[in-house]
């Protein structure tokens, strides 16, 4: 099987990675930073807009979409990517995350997953083959197989039961493509919560099933950082060289930095629109919080330098007062500046890994953030 992911070099002094993935839908240089539209629309920003970013692929949730519009509803309007008018690629997360996150009542079988859905507590059912069909109904590019994600900590022999169930559900998942034509890319998730024994097995596992990608999934999920590096490094090892790894849900800059050091090449995160809604805005410096009244007479742009559109044209001062007023134009420009500021993040650290600067790129711009950095948590 011709793999879709091409290595074009690796950083001498750690494991970070330059890449090209290629999709049904185009070309996506590695290492990437994927915006989240959780619901078809990544929050207060048009797809014409995430063009303008220079965003080659986004993230849909296969959940959410199920259970609000219906997948039915946006086959029948011609798809997920005309449905929202984006012509470019779409990853869709399994909904198992979700599953187990959001859903009532939940009843685990070795079949799938009962549960009454967070809306309405309508009774639901997604099994490794309705979570592949739904993707399959939403015309997604890059598809997850159905994972159960436990919450951390998680005892080892209760992961175990849970990460072998887990496998079995990723080759049903796998066996749904068989006789499938023009098939997306199926990426398998890696699981195994802090134990490092089942982290690798779960890796060794799912490359002898055979995927287009692997993703390291149960990270970000309460632990602390220390573990959640922890789990990279006890997963990627064990990964093929010549097929993207993809960390979900994650992170901050230098979280994210970092764990290209670790060999990963995939990333989504909510942060940037999430804490854009709070009036918070990433810069190489850390995060400035806008509402804070220091800014109120701030001529400056959010950053120095930056040449997204809430930077090009507008102040600090400006964006605090929409903000204080609550008028949508205020999250909408540190929504815009935050994606930039991820989107660029990936595309300078790819460039340092082509040109061989990756080590003193990391050090400094992981020092610096951190330094000045204010807690966002």
């Amino acid at each position: 099987m011709t793999s879709p992911y091409q290595l074009l070099t690796k950083d001498p002094s750690s494991q970070a990675r330059a890449g090209i993935l290629t999709t049904r839908r185009g070309i996506i240089e590695t290492p990437i930073f994927m915006p989240v539209g959780t619901q078809a629309t990544v929050k207060a920003v048009s797809p014409d807009e995430l063009h303008a970013l220079g965003a080659p692929i986004i993230l849909g949730n296969t959940y959410h979409l199920h259970v609000r519009p219906g997948e039915s509803l946006i086959k029948e309007l011609g798809g997920l990517h005309h449905f929202m008018q984006w012509n470019r690629s779409i990853l869709t997360d399994s909904g198992g995350f979700q599953v187990f996150s959001l859903a009532r009542l939940r009843k685990i079988t070795e079949e799938g997953v009962h549960f009454q859905n967070h809306l309405d507590g309508t009774p639901t059912f997604i099994s490794p083959e309705v979570s592949m069909q739904i993707q399959r109904d939403l015309g997604s590019d890059i598809v997850m197989v159905f994972d159960e994600c436990p919450p951390y900590p998680c005892e080892h022999d209760a992961m175990k039961t849970s990460l072998e169930r887990t496998l079995r559900w990723a080759q049903r998942c796998k066996e749904f493509w068989n006789q499938e034509k023009n098939k997306p890319l199926v990426f398998g998730i890696v699981q195994g919560g802090s134990h490092d024994d089942l982290r690798k097995h779960s890796a060794e596992a799912l490359v002898e099933i055979g995927f287009d990608g692997y993703a390291v999934g149960g990270v970000s999920v309460g632990e602390p950082e220390s573990e959640m590096m922890q789990a990279i490094e006890a997963s990627t090892p064990y990964l093929p060289e010549h097929a993207p790894r993809y960390a979900m849900g994650l992170g901050t800059p230098p979280q994210m930095v970092e764990m290209v050091a670790r060999g990963i090449d995939m990333f989504d995160c909510v942060l940037p629109t999430r804490l854009a809604r709070n009036g918070t805005a990433f810069t190489e410096q850390g995060t400035l919080h806008l509402k804070n009244a220091p800014f109120a007479r701030d001529t400056s742009p959010i950053e120095e330098g930056c040449t997204c559109p809430a930077c090009e044209k507008f102040t600090r001062a400006y964006i605090r007062h929409l903000v204080k007023a609550e008028e949508i134009l205020g999250l909408r420009l540190i929504s815009l500046h935050n994606l930039h500021f991820y989107l660029n993040l990936m595309r300078r650290t790819r460039r340092a890994i082509l040109e061989g600067t990756f080590s003193q790129f990391r050090n400094t711009f992981v020092s610096n953030y951190r330094k000045h950095s204010e807690s966002i948590s």
